[in-house]
């Protein structure tokens, strides 16, 4: 399994929207056939603080979902609504395979 956190800081004025898309891709996501979990956290404390935690069955899952229409769809709409250019692994500390 291949296990991808992405941390998102989003601007304070987009986070309606952010979550109305980032829904859009969740809901996607978890349709796709190597999709095993695709969670949304959103910090407690902070309302721009956003974590993806996306689990995929292969590398090739993985890879099929940065091809698909949702997933692309969303990564070009939150562009520009974040504070500083999202985070994952393998840049982060913490990353799992």
């Amino acid at each position: 399994m291949i296990a991808t956190i992405v941390y998102v800081d989003v601007l304070p004025e987009f986070v309606e929207a952010f979550e109305e898309i980032t829904r859009y891709n969740h809901e996607n996501s978890r349709k796709e056939p190597g999709n095993v979990r695709f969670d949304v956290l959103h910090a407690n404390n902070d309302p721009t603080k956003f974590i993806l935690y996306e689990v995929f069955a292969d590398k090739e899952a993985a890879a099929a979902h940065k091809a698909t229409e949702h997933y692309n769809k969303w990564r070009e709409t939150v562009a520009p609504m974040m504070a500083n250019p999202r985070q994952s692994c393998p840049t982060t500390p913490l990353c799992f395979d």
